[in-house]
Protein backbone atom coordinates (compact mmCIF):
# COMPACT_ATOMS: atom_id res chain seq x y z
CA UNK A 1 0.00 0.00 0.00
CA UNK A 2 1.14 3.58 -1.00
CA UNK A 3 -0.58 6.70 0.32
CA UNK A 4 -2.00 7.11 -2.92
CA UNK A 5 -3.79 3.66 -2.09
CA UNK A 6 -5.49 5.80 0.86
CA UNK A 7 -8.76 8.16 0.54
CA UNK A 8 -7.64 11.40 0.24
CA UNK A 9 -10.15 14.14 0.94
CA UNK A 10 -11.99 15.63 -1.43
CA UNK A 11 -11.74 12.21 -3.18
CA UNK A 12 -16.04 12.51 -1.85
CA UNK A 13 -18.89 15.08 -1.31
CA UNK A 14 -21.16 14.60 1.63
CA UNK A 15 -22.21 12.27 4.04
CA UNK A 16 -23.51 10.52 0.71
CA UNK A 17 -20.51 10.11 -0.90
CA UNK A 18 -18.63 9.04 2.70
CA UNK A 19 -20.55 6.28 2.92
CA UNK A 20 -19.76 5.18 -0.33
CA UNK A 21 -16.03 5.56 0.29
CA UNK A 22 -16.96 3.21 3.48
CA UNK A 23 -18.55 0.37 1.64
CA UNK A 24 -16.76 0.02 -1.37
CA UNK A 25 -13.44 -0.85 1.29
CA UNK A 26 -15.85 -2.90 3.20
CA UNK A 27 -16.00 -6.51 1.79
CA UNK A 28 -11.91 -6.35 1.68
CA UNK A 29 -11.62 -4.79 5.20
CA UNK A 30 -13.57 -7.78 6.36
CA UNK A 31 -11.69 -10.22 4.97
CA UNK A 32 -8.53 -8.54 6.18
CA UNK A 33 -10.15 -9.11 9.71
CA UNK A 34 -11.47 -12.49 9.26
CA UNK A 35 -7.42 -13.83 8.86
CA UNK A 36 -7.49 -13.62 12.58
CA UNK A 37 -8.57 -16.50 14.91
CA UNK A 38 -10.20 -13.65 17.40
CA UNK A 39 -12.32 -12.49 14.47
CA UNK A 40 -12.73 -15.18 12.14
CA UNK A 41 -15.36 -16.97 13.91
CA UNK A 42 -17.23 -14.14 14.62
CA UNK A 43 -17.04 -12.87 11.41
CA UNK A 44 -18.61 -16.02 9.81
CA UNK A 45 -21.36 -15.79 12.04
CA UNK A 46 -22.41 -12.56 10.97
CA UNK A 47 -23.01 -13.86 7.35
CA UNK A 48 -21.74 -11.14 4.19
CA UNK A 49 -21.18 -7.28 5.49
CA UNK A 50 -21.79 -5.16 2.12
CA UNK A 51 -22.90 -1.56 4.10
CA UNK A 52 -22.31 -0.27 7.16
CA UNK A 53 -26.02 -0.93 8.70
CA UNK A 54 -24.77 -4.93 8.13
CA UNK A 55 -21.78 -4.19 11.00
CA UNK A 56 -25.10 -4.37 13.18
CA UNK A 57 -25.19 -7.58 13.12
CA UNK A 58 -21.71 -8.40 15.00
CA UNK A 59 -21.20 -7.84 18.41
CA UNK A 60 -19.61 -5.17 20.09
CA UNK A 61 -15.92 -5.30 21.63
CA UNK A 62 -14.39 -3.92 23.85
CA UNK A 63 -10.78 -3.45 25.92
CA UNK A 64 -11.44 -6.44 27.90
CA UNK A 65 -11.63 -8.87 24.99
CA UNK A 66 -8.72 -7.78 23.56
CA UNK A 67 -6.77 -8.54 26.64
CA UNK A 68 -8.44 -11.63 26.05
CA UNK A 69 -6.94 -12.31 23.23
CA UNK A 70 -3.38 -11.29 24.13
CA UNK A 71 -0.87 -11.85 22.68
CA UNK A 72 -1.42 -13.04 19.29
CA UNK A 73 -5.77 -13.37 18.80
CA UNK A 74 -5.98 -10.50 16.93
CA UNK A 75 -2.89 -10.87 14.35
CA UNK A 76 -3.94 -11.02 11.18
CA UNK A 77 -0.77 -11.20 9.64
CA UNK A 78 2.11 -13.25 9.39
CA UNK A 79 4.95 -12.71 12.35
CA UNK A 80 7.07 -11.61 9.53
CA UNK A 81 5.44 -8.49 8.08
CA UNK A 82 4.89 -6.68 11.79
CA UNK A 83 6.60 -3.31 11.97
CA UNK A 84 6.08 -2.82 15.42
CA UNK A 85 4.43 -4.24 18.70
CA UNK A 86 2.67 -2.26 21.21
CA UNK A 87 0.92 -2.47 24.65
CA UNK A 88 -1.49 -0.22 26.45
CA UNK A 89 -2.12 -1.75 29.85
CA UNK A 90 -5.19 1.16 31.11
CA UNK A 91 -5.72 0.68 34.77
CA UNK A 92 -5.82 -2.97 35.19
CA UNK A 93 -2.32 -4.43 34.58
CA UNK A 94 -3.70 -6.70 32.10
CA UNK A 95 -2.18 -5.89 28.75
CA UNK A 96 -3.57 -5.32 25.02
CA UNK A 97 -1.65 -6.13 22.26
CA UNK A 98 -1.36 -3.94 19.33
CA UNK A 99 0.40 -4.94 15.83
CA UNK A 100 1.20 -2.61 13.21
CA UNK A 101 2.76 -3.28 9.55
CA UNK A 102 4.66 -0.99 7.70
CA UNK A 103 1.65 -0.12 5.33
CA UNK A 104 -0.29 0.37 8.83
CA UNK A 105 1.88 2.81 10.09
CA UNK A 106 1.64 4.75 6.25
CA UNK A 107 -2.43 4.97 7.02
CA UNK A 108 -1.33 6.29 10.80
CA UNK A 109 1.13 8.62 9.28
CA UNK A 110 -0.92 9.79 7.12
CA UNK A 111 -4.07 10.43 9.49
CA UNK A 112 -2.26 12.20 11.78
CA UNK A 113 -0.94 15.12 9.26
CA UNK A 114 -4.25 15.85 8.27
CA UNK A 115 -4.76 18.08 11.11
CA UNK A 116 -4.02 21.61 10.71
CA UNK A 117 -1.03 22.93 12.43
CA UNK A 118 0.73 21.55 8.97
CA UNK A 119 3.95 20.54 9.29
CA UNK A 120 6.56 21.11 7.27
CA UNK A 121 10.59 20.66 7.00
CA UNK A 122 11.11 24.53 8.33
CA UNK A 123 9.23 23.23 11.53
CA UNK A 124 11.21 21.69 14.51
CA UNK A 125 8.61 19.61 16.33
CA UNK A 126 9.30 18.35 20.76
CA UNK A 127 7.67 14.83 20.59
CA UNK A 128 6.42 14.90 24.31
CA UNK A 129 3.90 11.92 24.60
CA UNK A 130 5.14 8.24 25.20
CA UNK A 131 7.16 6.20 23.12
CA UNK A 132 7.53 3.04 25.43
CA UNK A 133 5.17 0.32 24.04
CA UNK A 134 2.12 3.33 23.31
CA UNK A 135 1.89 3.97 20.24
CA UNK A 136 1.35 8.11 20.55
CA UNK A 137 4.98 9.30 20.76
CA UNK A 138 6.12 6.93 17.32
CA UNK A 139 3.30 8.76 15.71
CA UNK A 140 3.93 12.13 16.21
CA UNK A 141 7.70 11.10 15.32
CA UNK A 142 7.03 9.25 11.80
CA UNK A 143 4.83 12.03 11.16
CA UNK A 144 7.25 14.70 11.79
CA UNK A 145 9.94 13.11 9.76
CA UNK A 146 7.02 12.40 7.23
CA UNK A 147 6.77 16.06 5.99
CA UNK A 148 10.53 16.57 6.84
CA UNK A 149 10.20 18.17 10.11
CA UNK A 150 13.14 18.17 12.80
CA UNK A 151 12.15 15.89 15.80
CA UNK A 152 13.31 16.37 19.27
CA UNK A 153 12.16 12.87 20.91
CA UNK A 154 11.34 14.43 24.37
CA UNK A 155 9.39 11.08 25.74
CA UNK A 156 7.35 12.47 28.55
CA UNK A 157 7.84 8.79 30.76
CA UNK A 158 11.77 9.13 30.52
CA UNK A 159 12.97 10.80 34.05
CA UNK A 160 15.90 12.11 31.89
CA UNK A 161 13.78 14.99 30.11
CA UNK A 162 12.28 17.18 32.79
CA UNK A 163 9.67 20.24 32.81
CA UNK A 164 12.83 22.23 33.00
CA UNK A 165 14.44 20.66 30.57
CA UNK A 166 11.60 20.65 27.94
CA UNK A 167 11.57 24.44 28.69
CA UNK A 168 15.70 24.20 27.81
CA UNK A 169 14.83 22.73 24.83
CA UNK A 170 11.46 24.63 23.48
CA UNK A 171 13.67 28.07 23.87
CA UNK A 172 17.36 26.97 22.77
CA UNK A 173 16.54 24.50 19.64
CA UNK A 174 13.69 27.54 18.65
CA UNK A 175 10.76 24.47 18.89
CA UNK A 176 7.62 25.36 16.41
CA UNK A 177 5.38 22.73 17.16
CA UNK A 178 4.82 20.86 20.48
CA UNK A 179 3.27 17.42 20.57
CA UNK A 180 1.76 17.03 24.18
CA UNK A 181 -1.10 16.22 26.88
CA UNK A 182 -2.82 19.81 27.95
CA UNK A 183 -1.73 19.72 31.20
CA UNK A 184 2.27 19.89 30.01
CA UNK A 185 1.35 22.64 28.57
CA UNK A 186 0.48 24.41 32.24
CA UNK A 187 3.93 22.52 33.48
CA UNK A 188 6.01 23.82 31.16
CA UNK A 189 4.30 27.43 31.92
CA UNK A 190 4.91 27.29 35.35
CA UNK A 191 8.66 25.82 34.83
CA UNK A 192 9.35 28.49 32.42
CA UNK A 193 8.29 31.13 35.07
CA UNK A 194 9.94 29.43 37.57
CA UNK A 195 13.44 29.50 35.40
CA UNK A 196 12.63 33.62 35.24
CA UNK A 197 11.20 33.17 31.33
CA UNK A 198 7.80 34.46 30.07
CA UNK A 199 5.89 32.02 28.06
CA UNK A 200 4.09 35.05 26.49
CA UNK A 201 7.37 36.51 25.14
CA UNK A 202 10.38 34.03 25.42
CA UNK A 203 9.33 31.76 22.95
CA UNK A 204 8.78 33.72 19.67
CA UNK A 205 9.38 30.57 17.65
CA UNK A 206 6.92 28.72 18.99
CA UNK A 207 3.44 28.24 16.77
CA UNK A 208 1.32 25.55 18.03
CA UNK A 209 0.30 23.06 20.83
CA UNK A 210 -1.22 19.43 19.00
CA UNK A 211 -2.51 17.62 22.53
CA UNK A 212 -3.99 14.74 22.91
CA UNK A 213 -4.25 12.09 26.07
CA UNK A 214 -6.69 14.24 27.97
CA UNK A 215 -10.31 15.17 27.76
CA UNK A 216 -9.73 19.25 26.85
CA UNK A 217 -12.29 21.81 27.60
CA UNK A 218 -13.28 24.82 25.94
CA UNK A 219 -12.12 27.23 28.89
CA UNK A 220 -8.80 25.12 29.51
CA UNK A 221 -7.73 25.61 25.79
CA UNK A 222 -8.46 29.19 26.05
CA UNK A 223 -6.20 29.59 28.80
CA UNK A 224 -3.60 27.45 27.61
CA UNK A 225 -2.99 29.76 24.50
CA UNK A 226 -3.00 32.97 26.49
CA UNK A 227 -0.61 31.85 28.93
CA UNK A 228 1.48 31.30 25.82
CA UNK A 229 0.73 34.38 24.33
CA UNK A 230 -1.76 33.54 21.63
CA UNK A 231 -0.40 30.33 20.63
CA UNK A 232 -3.22 27.44 19.34
CA UNK A 233 -4.00 25.27 21.08
CA UNK A 234 -4.91 22.19 18.42
CA UNK A 235 -6.39 18.75 19.41
CA UNK A 236 -6.09 15.19 17.79
CA UNK A 237 -7.70 12.30 19.66
CA UNK A 238 -7.24 8.44 19.02
CA UNK A 239 -5.87 5.52 20.71
CA UNK A 240 -2.65 3.12 21.41
CA UNK A 241 -4.77 0.20 19.43
CA UNK A 242 -6.25 2.99 16.20
CA UNK A 243 -3.41 5.78 16.01
CA UNK A 244 -5.36 9.15 15.59
CA UNK A 245 -9.08 9.11 14.83
CA UNK A 246 -9.54 12.29 14.80
CA UNK A 247 -7.70 15.80 14.37
CA UNK A 248 -8.61 19.57 14.36
CA UNK A 249 -9.46 21.02 11.54
CA UNK A 250 -8.54 25.18 10.22
CA UNK A 251 -12.07 25.69 11.18
CA UNK A 252 -11.66 24.41 14.98
CA UNK A 253 -13.68 21.23 14.89
CA UNK A 254 -12.19 17.68 15.53
CA UNK A 255 -12.94 15.88 12.98
CA UNK A 256 -13.54 12.18 12.75
CA UNK A 257 -11.21 10.28 10.36
CA UNK A 258 -14.22 8.59 8.65
CA UNK A 259 -12.88 7.31 5.48
CA UNK A 260 -10.07 5.61 7.14
CA UNK A 261 -12.34 3.43 9.70
CA UNK A 262 -16.30 3.67 9.99
CA UNK A 263 -17.58 5.52 12.99
CA UNK A 264 -20.93 4.82 15.26
CA UNK A 265 -22.00 5.62 18.27
CA UNK A 266 -23.35 3.03 20.38
CA UNK A 267 -25.93 2.87 23.24
CA UNK A 268 -24.94 0.50 25.94
CA UNK A 269 -28.03 0.25 27.59
CA UNK A 270 -30.15 -0.73 24.46
CA UNK A 271 -27.46 -2.11 22.04
CA UNK A 272 -27.96 0.23 18.76
CA UNK A 273 -25.92 2.24 17.06
CA UNK A 274 -26.01 5.12 14.94
CA UNK A 275 -23.54 7.32 12.79
CA UNK A 276 -24.79 10.38 14.94
CA UNK A 277 -25.93 11.14 18.37
CA UNK A 278 -24.55 10.76 21.67
CA UNK A 279 -23.00 7.88 23.35
CA UNK A 280 -19.58 5.56 22.76
CA UNK A 281 -17.29 5.67 20.23
CA UNK A 282 -17.34 2.06 18.20
CA UNK A 283 -15.30 1.89 15.36
CA UNK A 284 -14.07 -0.80 12.18
CA UNK A 285 -10.86 -0.11 10.79
CA UNK A 286 -10.94 -0.31 7.04
CA UNK A 287 -7.19 -0.35 6.14
CA UNK A 288 -5.56 -2.09 8.76
CA UNK A 289 -3.53 -5.47 7.92
CA UNK A 290 -1.57 -6.58 10.81
CA UNK A 291 -4.40 -6.12 13.80
CA UNK A 292 -8.40 -5.49 12.08
CA UNK A 293 -10.89 -4.00 14.45
CA UNK A 294 -14.20 -4.78 13.70
CA UNK A 295 -17.05 -3.08 16.09
CA UNK A 296 -14.42 -1.96 18.56
CA UNK A 297 -15.62 0.19 21.58
CA UNK A 298 -13.61 3.40 22.76
CA UNK A 299 -16.18 3.70 25.69
CA UNK A 300 -15.38 7.14 25.22
CA UNK A 301 -18.38 9.01 25.76
CA UNK A 302 -18.65 11.26 22.45
CA UNK A 303 -21.00 13.44 20.25
CA UNK A 304 -20.89 12.85 16.89
CA UNK A 305 -22.48 15.44 13.97
CA UNK A 306 -22.84 15.50 10.47
CA UNK A 307 -23.01 19.62 9.95
CA UNK A 308 -21.16 20.90 7.53
CA UNK A 309 -18.07 22.61 8.31
CA UNK A 310 -16.30 25.70 6.64
CA UNK A 311 -13.35 23.93 5.64
CA UNK A 312 -15.11 21.58 3.51
CA UNK A 313 -13.69 18.35 4.74
CA UNK A 314 -17.00 16.30 4.67
CA UNK A 315 -16.03 14.74 7.43
CA UNK A 316 -18.61 14.02 10.97
CA UNK A 317 -17.38 15.53 13.40
CA UNK A 318 -16.99 14.41 17.23
CA UNK A 319 -16.53 15.96 20.92
CA UNK A 320 -14.95 14.03 23.18
CA UNK A 321 -16.57 13.91 26.41
CA UNK A 322 -14.28 11.49 28.66
CA UNK A 323 -15.09 8.58 30.08
CA UNK A 324 -17.26 7.50 33.85
CA UNK A 325 -14.05 6.36 35.25
CA UNK A 326 -12.63 10.07 34.88
CA UNK A 327 -15.65 11.35 36.99
CA UNK A 328 -16.97 11.58 40.34
CA UNK A 329 -20.44 11.08 41.83
CA UNK A 330 -21.98 13.56 43.90
CA UNK A 331 -25.27 13.88 46.25
CA UNK A 332 -26.37 11.69 42.84
CA UNK A 333 -24.87 13.89 40.58
CA UNK A 334 -22.20 12.82 38.11
CA UNK A 335 -19.97 15.49 37.76
CA UNK A 336 -17.15 15.18 34.82
CA UNK A 337 -14.04 16.57 34.26
CA UNK A 338 -14.77 18.99 31.23
CA UNK A 339 -17.22 20.59 33.29
CA UNK A 340 -15.16 20.94 36.05
CA UNK A 341 -12.21 22.46 33.79
CA UNK A 342 -15.03 24.79 32.35
CA UNK A 343 -15.27 26.18 35.97
CA UNK A 344 -11.83 26.41 36.95
CA UNK A 345 -10.62 28.16 33.82
CA UNK A 346 -13.34 30.16 33.56
CA UNK A 347 -11.92 31.87 36.72
CA UNK A 348 -10.93 35.46 35.86
CA UNK A 349 -7.35 35.41 34.62
CA UNK A 350 -5.98 37.94 37.74
CA UNK A 351 -6.50 34.69 39.81
CA UNK A 352 -3.60 32.83 37.65
CA UNK A 353 -4.96 29.34 38.04
CA UNK A 354 -3.45 26.60 37.12
CA UNK A 355 -3.19 23.75 39.06
CA UNK A 356 -5.99 22.30 40.85
CA UNK A 357 -7.32 19.17 42.39
CA UNK A 358 -10.93 17.61 43.51
CA UNK A 359 -12.47 14.35 45.11
CA UNK A 360 -16.11 13.25 45.46
CA UNK A 361 -16.75 13.46 49.56
CA UNK A 362 -19.98 12.28 51.27
CA UNK A 363 -22.43 15.14 49.94
CA UNK A 364 -20.02 17.46 48.61
CA UNK A 365 -17.18 18.43 46.34
CA UNK A 366 -13.52 19.04 47.95
CA UNK A 367 -11.37 20.99 46.10
CA UNK A 368 -8.18 22.68 46.43
CA UNK A 369 -7.19 25.81 44.45
CA UNK A 370 -3.07 26.74 43.91
CA UNK A 371 -4.52 30.83 44.19
CA UNK A 372 -5.89 33.26 46.35
CA UNK A 373 -8.84 33.09 48.68
CA UNK A 374 -11.04 35.20 46.30
CA UNK A 375 -10.88 32.76 43.86
CA UNK A 376 -11.36 29.91 46.11
CA UNK A 377 -14.50 31.76 47.28
CA UNK A 378 -15.95 32.95 43.51
CA UNK A 379 -15.30 29.02 42.17
CA UNK A 380 -17.26 27.99 44.70
CA UNK A 381 -20.30 29.77 43.69
CA UNK A 382 -19.69 29.47 40.26
CA UNK A 383 -19.83 25.13 41.08
CA UNK A 384 -23.05 25.79 42.72
CA UNK A 385 -24.18 27.67 39.98
CA UNK A 386 -22.95 25.21 37.37
CA UNK A 387 -23.12 21.76 38.60
CA UNK A 388 -25.79 22.02 41.33
CA UNK A 389 -23.69 20.91 44.08
CA UNK A 390 -22.19 22.40 47.72
CA UNK A 391 -18.23 22.48 46.87
CA UNK A 392 -16.07 23.37 49.74
CA UNK A 393 -12.99 24.63 47.99
CA UNK A 394 -9.77 26.03 50.02
CA UNK A 395 -6.76 28.12 48.75
CA UNK A 396 -3.70 26.25 48.91
CA UNK A 397 0.28 28.02 48.37
CA UNK A 398 1.46 27.47 45.07
CA UNK A 399 3.64 24.58 45.21
CA UNK A 400 1.13 22.53 47.34
CA UNK A 401 -0.27 20.55 44.47
CA UNK A 402 2.56 20.79 41.66
CA UNK A 403 6.00 20.97 44.06
CA UNK A 404 8.99 23.49 42.98
CA UNK A 405 10.92 20.76 42.44
CA UNK A 406 8.94 19.65 39.73
CA UNK A 407 8.84 22.04 38.22
CA UNK A 408 12.41 23.04 38.50
CA UNK A 409 14.46 19.19 38.84
CA UNK A 410 17.39 19.13 36.27
CA UNK A 411 17.89 16.27 34.51
CA UNK A 412 20.05 13.43 36.21
CA UNK A 413 21.40 10.14 34.20
CA UNK A 414 23.50 7.49 35.36
CA UNK A 415 24.68 4.93 33.38
CA UNK A 416 25.49 1.11 34.54
CA UNK A 417 28.09 0.87 37.15
CA UNK A 418 29.60 -1.82 39.00
CA UNK A 419 32.88 0.01 40.01
CA UNK A 420 33.12 2.96 42.69
CA UNK A 421 35.15 5.38 44.51
CA UNK A 422 35.14 5.04 48.33
CA UNK A 423 33.09 8.29 48.83
CA UNK A 424 30.61 7.46 45.89
CA UNK A 425 26.99 5.78 46.38
CA UNK A 426 27.39 2.20 45.05
CA UNK A 427 23.78 1.32 46.26
CA UNK A 428 23.33 2.83 42.40
CA UNK A 429 25.18 -0.09 41.01
CA UNK A 430 23.67 -1.97 37.68
CA UNK A 431 20.53 -0.16 37.69
CA UNK A 432 20.53 3.28 36.17
CA UNK A 433 17.97 6.32 36.71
Amino acid sequence: MTHRELPRTGDWKGTEGLRHVQEERLPEAMRLASRSAFNCERLDAAGTVRTVSDLDRIAVIDKRDLRAAYPFGLLAVEKERVATYHESSGTSGSPTSSFFTDDDWLDVVDRFTRNAIDLTPRDTLLVRTPYAMLTTGHQAHLAGRYCGATVVPADNRSSVVTHARVVRLLRDLDVTVAWCLPTECLLWAASARAAGLRPERDFPALRGFVVAGEPLSEARRSRISRIWGGVPVLQDYGSTETGSLAGECSAGRLHLWADRFVPQVYDPATGRSAMSGTGELVITTLYREAMPLVRYNLEDRVRVTDEGCPCDLALPAIEVLGRNESSCVVSGVRISQQQMEEAVFSLPERFEVMFWRARGRDGFLELELESGPDAAVELAASLKSRIGVEARVRSVAAGTIVSSEVLTKLPEFVKPRNLFDAAEDWDRAVTYW
